[in-house]
């Protein structure tokens, strides 16, 4: 699931991890948007949709 925090960051929750993580960099891929996360983790998203509403669940492939 994406959000936004309270102070307007993009937060990553992974429902499976029980994990939420802030984004601290977004790239434009080949395939999609890659998200990497404050603890490391780089998350591919395949559309999504512009303008982005959130709080949404989209899927996503872990990278790295």
């Amino acid at each position: 699931m994406l959000r936004k925090n309270n102070a307007g960051t993009l937060m990553v929750y992974v429902a499976k991890k029980d994990l939420e993580e802030e984004v601290v960099k977004e790239t434009d891929g080949a395939d999609g948007k890659i998200f990497t996360l404050a603890n490391g983790w780089e998350l591919l998203f395949t559309n999504l949709p512009d303008p982005l509403v959130l709080p949404q669940t989209f899927e996503a492939k872990r990278l790295a």
